[in-house]
Order: structure tokens, then sequence, then C-alpha cells
């Protein structure tokens, strides 16, 4: 959900085109270079892949006649005639295929997917960390469940949080392609939300993670990442992990007070509270943030790992949907999120989710409403009104204290007695 979403969001800024509509403006979608089709499919001058959906290089010696089988659905979804051409599916995310071919009038051809033991490339964006945490787990179930050899591709140092973990999988880096690549599918919440060729579902009202199940026709579960803090414990007091900062005003925790208060309520409690965000300021436009008064300055561009150690042995952690909640949830530290302009739905299941339902909330998973990411003080319902971010501003510390209470109460946890999560 980042607003560096990658060439996924980045490159989904729709453009208008005037041809053949009208005059009227049209949608454009986002579209990956593959690269060039180079398997053999068995069919003499027949090439075949599926890295960017199912591709078919056809030849011109001869009548040719193509046709692209659902076989899950036993829907036919192309079927016509072609030579000396490239044909290829619309649909860019998982689908079973069978490819057929024709040549003079006689079936030449039949190939149906079968990732078994095949190379596979499943694409990440750069730019973002929380929607690679939410995403990286289908990328194991689909190795698990169709018996492949996934290469996975994202930054250097996002990786080396998973390969503990997570033996099995090949991880590449942005840019590199896997040997003889059988088929690539790529990770993503696409833009305009109401493209259909990179995902078969509006991510807006399935969620921020779920939307990648669909993509790669997995089952629709929530799955969490696993990431591996150290043993050693980094600070011997009690502790909590707050972060503050986010990528769109719409994030944040606008009340003005909320931070200040919660943190002198922690103090009391005898925790002392450390801000792990990598930016002491940040902002967009007129809307600018400093890490809270109160707490400790952990701040800065510090190695990932290491702010995995930190929340490993924290006792809690209190966010934004952002992603340093979810990197908190995968280093198994209880996480309490404030965010009301997503849904609870949107990102991973934490009971202690705070969010105000007195005031406007949800425009994020608001299927009327596209997200604009060049825009930081993004308010769709009520910009430069009265109500702006009221989505937040009404958040209270009380309500954010009452999920402190609850959560130090179902781990058993008292920081004056010396009693935390991790030892």
């Amino acid at each position: 959900m980042s607003e560096e979403n990658s060439q996924q969001a980045a490159a989904n800024t729709p453009a208008t085109s005037n041809e053949a509509t009208g005059g009227q403006p049209q949608k454009s979608y986002v579209h990956f270079d593959p690269g060039p089709v180079t398997m053999d499919s068995g069919l003499k001058g027949v090439k075949l892949d599926f890295n960017y959906g199912a591709r078919l290089i056809i030849p011109d010696d001869g009548d040719y006649h193509v046709r692209f089988t659902d076989l899950d659905t036993s829907s036919i979804v192309y079927d016509a005639d072609a030579r000396g051409a490239m044909v290829t599916s619309t649909k860019k995310y998982y689908i079973k295929f069978r490819v057929e071919v024709w040549k003079n009038g006689k079936l030449a051809l039949t190939h149906d997917l079968n990732l078994k033991n095949k190379n596979v490339h499943i694409k990440f964006p750069v730019g973002t960390l929380g929607d690679i945490l939410a995403w990286f787990p289908y990328a194991e179930e689909f190795r698990k469940k169709h018996h492949c050899n996934v290469y996975c591709s994202m930054s250097e140092e996002i990786a080396g949080l998973f390969k503990p973990a997570y033996p099995n999988i090949h991880f590449i880096k942005p840019g590199d392609i896997p040997p003889d690549c059988y088929a690539t599918y790529y990770m993503g919440i696409f833009f305009p939300a109401d493209d259909r060729f990179h995902q078969p579902t509006d991510f807006r009202v399935i969620g921020l993670a779920l939307n990648i199940p669909y993509i790669l026709g997995l089952d629709v579960v929530e799955r969490r990442p696993i990431l591996t803090p150290t043993k050693k414990r980094p600070i011997k007091e009690p502790y909590v992990c707050i972060a503050a900062q986010a990528t769109s005003h719409a994030k944040y925790w606008n009340n003005p007070s909320g931070w200040i208060e919660t943190i002198d309520f922690l103090k009391s409690l005898g925790y002392r509270v450390l801000c792990i965000d990598k930016e002491k300021c940040h902002g967009g436009g007129r809307h600018w943030h400093t890490i809270p008064f109160g707490c400790e300055d952990f701040t800065g561009s510090l190695p990932l790992q290491q702010r995995v150690d930190l929340l490993g042995h924290a006792d809690f952690f209190i966010g934004l949907s952002s992603g340093l909640a979810w990197l908190a949830w995968g280093a198994g530290t209880p996480v309490i999120m404030i965010s009301g302009f997503t849904l609870p739905y949107n990102e991973f299941y934490t009971p202690y989710r705070v969010i105000n339902f007195h005031v406007c909330n949800g425009c994020w998973t608001d299927s009327s409403e596209e997200f604009k990411h060049a825009d930081f003080g993004w308010c769709p319902r009520h910009a430069g009104t009265d109500r702006e971010f009221e989505c937040t501003r009404f958040i209270s510390s009380g309500q954010v204290c009452q999920n402190i209470m609850r959560l130090m109460k179902d781990y058993g946890l008292d920081p004056q007695k010396g009693i935390t999560r991790v030892k």
C-alpha cells in the first residue's frame, strides 16, 4: 500500500488516449517488459512461455489457429487464427492455461501449464517494505503447491530477512532473470484499481495482503512472514517500540496530543519508549511530522535486521498502517495498529486494532475512491474542510491506552516487576 509501491503503482498512473474513443479519455494500464519468448514448444518454429501471461511466437510458414483455455474454469479465453505473430493472453496473473495450436487445419500442439520442477520468477516491487512483507509468504506457498523452483527478485537487504526461514527460495536482485524461466508472476496492487489484467479482484475490497493469493491462484488465507530476531536481548530494561512516520498524511495519527499522552502513559508503567522510524522528520506540502516528544530517538537508516532484533525483544509495538507494523508482525511482536483511513481487514489481523467508527473512515478501502500517490495530503471526502483527516484526529490516546492495558493483561506483562514478553 506504500505510495512508493514500485513500478506497479507509479507506472500504473492512468494515462489517456483519444484513439477510438470518440474523443473521450481512456484509461491505460501498466505494462511490463518480460523479454523475448525463447523456449521451444516442441512444435518447429513455435516458441512458448508464461512469462507475462501465456505467450506464443507463431511463424509464417503455414496457416495457424491458436486457442487458450483456462482449465480451472473450462473457459476458452482466446480462439483465433494467427500467422507470423506473437499471441499473448490479456490476463497476466496465474491461470492454469491449456495452449493449443492447429497448423494447416490439424492439431499440432497441446501444452498444459505445468510448473513442476520448472524455474518460476515471482517478481516483487522495489522501494517498499510493508508490501513485500505482506506478500512474500505466498511465494513459499506457491512453491510448495506446484513443486517448482521459485526465484524471488527483491532488494538484497529485504531478501536477507527472509533467507534464514526460507532456504528453498532462490533470491535474485531486481532486474535479474532466472535461467530458463518458464513463468513469471508480478506481485502488486495495481492502479487504477479496476485493472483486471494484472489482478483478478479489487484490492480495496479484499485487503492489501490478500490480493496476492488471488494473483497466484492460492487459497485466500492470511499468512504471516517468518522473520528471525537474534536471541540476545539488545536492551536490558523493559521497552516498547513505536513508529509514527508514514508515506501519506492519511496514515498518520493526526490527534495532536495522541502520541505525547500515550508515551507519558507508557513511561508511567515503567517502559522505555523507542521510536524506530527511519526519518526524524517527514512530510510533504503543508503536512510535516517530527517524531513524538518524550520518546527515545532510535531513528535512522539502519539495517532492517537490527530493527527485527529490536522488535523481536520488545514487549509490543505501536504504529500505523505502514511497513514497520508489518515488520513487527513478522518478528512475532504484538502490534497495536492505529489507522482510520483503512478498515481493519486491509492489514493483518491484530486484536489490538484501533479505529474510531464514529467519524469518517475507510476511504482507502472504499471502491468508489482512487488513491492519489502524488498527493501527500490526500483526503478524498473532506479535504479543505474542518473534517479533514478526522478519521485519526478523533482516535484518542484513551482508546490506544485501553488497548495497551488489554495487551499487557493478555501477555501477563508487568515492566515494574521486570516481567517482559521476551527475556
